[in-house]
């Protein structure tokens, strides 16, 4: 690997491997490497200015508050950015009651390593046992490189946040001021563990999947366990949330994400989150069937999206930006359904089927040389439909597909919705804009993408802010996202953002070279004082 500060952080991995993983269930790629080769048709983001202290000059709080339940907070002393002093109290290593997290003055929050949300329930439990609130404006920080937070089937975790006062969960170097612009891996990151339906069960191989028998413990970890047969599962809520600095590396192409929603179900409300310089994918979905909304995904170092192990579910308004001034990304989405010769549930055509639905997207390239050697990779027999979306990668290949089974005509007794559908897409690509790999050939390729006669290989961005849709974009015919899946909002626009007057990806997302979220958003590497 290129990246030094990734080599540092494998270093520590020989003494976190009670840390977990979550590369892809079978082949997933590491993370891309290659040279940024800005967009020319989009106009470069502001630079964010050296780290600095925010002002604020906070006084660490005398003591940590008292949560509810017998599982206390711990104080670790202070913690300093040299202008601001906080209090810093520890959550315990295992939350075994309900609590809520408040936001308290001279107090910041940390994670002292992995810290568990309930015990595991099992995959056939129903009800909850143990929720997690956090408040709004609550800052997390994780302790140790290696820590990170697991919600464990059976829980759920509660973290809701507002616009103005977004929760953020980070590494200790943001909080002392020493994280910048190019930092990455720092922690573990947010693991989410439901009981809704996967493929590809590692604790009973030739488990039928999608039943109560098939599930999967996290890679990297012992009891992560998830996966189960109820779609309608619910892990709680997190909205108006960021996730900086995350992407602990475990060991080669094993790393922990900035958000791994594993077997998570539809009662799983997951909405204006923000994933910022994770070292591996910004998201990974292993399975289950829940539906996002509102992401901005800047400056990860792998997928932006990445889902496999039979998800069923959907995401819509999606900002995804590269890392600026760096040589690190490999795609928007990897989708995957590939298969293996380790038992039954793994095979390509096991089922639930993994169909993705994607729409109201934005996605800036500014790699060229990922493993994927494309902006959206899909194979191994997975579904896709990408609906209103906009791709700029105009050095780089735009869409590759592998395997023949992921080209192949719909048949109801594999679940098989046919081909994948680009409907409204638009992308500016390389010289070579589509790749065909394992028996498929770029001719095919080009054929799916274009049998919807509203979309284009051809496009030329006239994108303001880097993301915000011009003259070009409107002009461009949409379709109604609910035509393909009722969980969609209804837009009559291509992209992620319709025009100037469109902000929701305002003041709770943070701001960096990568990417500028307006003045209402602070900087990604300061911690949040008012």
């Amino acid at each position: 690997m290129a990246k030094i500060n990734r080599f540092q952080t494998i270093l520590m991995a020989g003494v976190a491997c009670a840390g977990l993983s979550a590369c892809g269930a079978d082949d997933i790629a590491s993370p891309g490497e290659g040279t940024i080769v800005l967009p020319t048709p989009t106009p470069s983001p502001t630079p964010s200015p050296t780290p600095t202290p925010t002002p604020g000059n906070v006084t660490a709080a005398a003591s940590c508050p008292t949560i509810s339940g017998a599982d206390q907070l711990t104080d670790l002393g202070t913690i300093s950015d040299g202008s601001n002093t906080w209090r810093n109290c520890g959550f315990p290593a295992r939350f075994n009651s309900s609590t809520a997290i408040a936001k308290t003055a001279g107090v910041i929050y940390s994670l002292p390593g992995r810290v568990d949300v309930g015990t595991d329930q099992g995959a056939a439990s129903t009800g909850t046992n143990v929720t997690l609130t956090i408040d709004p404006g609550v800052v997390v920080f994780a302790g140790t490189g290696s820590a990170f937070l697991a919600v464990n089937r059976g829980n759920k975790i509660n973290a809701v946040g507002t616009a103005a006062q977004p929760i953020v969960f980070t590494s200790r170097e943001n909080v002392t001021g020493s994280a910048t612009d190019q930092s990455s891996g720092q922690w573990g990151g947010v693991v989410l563990l439901g009981r809704a339906k996967i493929t590809d069960c590692d604790q009973a191989p030739n488990a039928a999947p999608g039943t109560t028998a098939c599930q999967r413990d996290t890679e990297g970890t012992t009891g992560a366990i998830y996966g189960g047969a109820d779609d309608a599962d619910s892990s709680g809520r997190m909205s108006y949330v960021q996730i900086r600095y995350s992407g602990f590396v475990l060991a080669n192409g094993k790393e922990l994400q900035g958000l791994t929603p594993s077997g998570v179900g539809t009662g799983t409300v997951l909405d204006h989150i923000q994933i910022h310089n994770s070292s591996d994918d910004g998201i990974e979905i292993f399975g289950g069937s829940a539906h996002l909304k509102h992401l901005v995904l800047t400056g990860n170092e792998d997928d932006n999206l990445d889902s496999d192990v039979g998800f069923r579910g959907t995401a819509q308004f999606i900002i995804s930006v590269q890392r600026a001034n760096n040589n690190i990304g490999d795609t928007f989405t990897e989708t995957d359904s590939n298969g293996s010769t380790t038992g039954t549930s793994f095979s390509e055509d096991a089922l639930p089927r993994q169909y993705l639905k994607v729409a109201n997207f934005t996605h800036i390239q500014r790699s060229n040389t990922g493993d994927d050697g494309a902006t959206m990779m899909l194979r191994g027999g997975a579904d896709l439909a990408m609906v209103n979306g906009i791709i700029v990668s105009p050095d780089q290949s735009c869409l590759r597909i592998n395997s023949a089974a992921t080209v192949r005509d719909a048949d109801t007794t594999l679940q098989d919705a046919g081909k994948p559908r680009y409907l409204s897409v638009v992308m500016q690509c390389s010289a070579t804009p589509f790749k065909g790999t394992g028996g498929v050939d770029n001719a095919t390729v080009q054929s799916i993408f274009s049998t919807d006669p509203n979309s284009s290989f051809a496009y030329t961005p006239s994108l303001t802010s880097l993301f915000i849709n011009g003259p070009a974009e409107t002009a461009r015919t949409a379709i109604d996202p609910k035509t393909i899946d009722s969980n969609f909002t209804t837009t009559n626009y291509i992209g992620a953002v319709k025009d100037s007057n469109d902000s929701w990806y305002a003041g709770w997302t943070c701001n960096s070279v990568t990417a500028s979220f307006g003045s209402s958003s602070k900087n990604c590497t300061a911690i949040p004082t008012a």
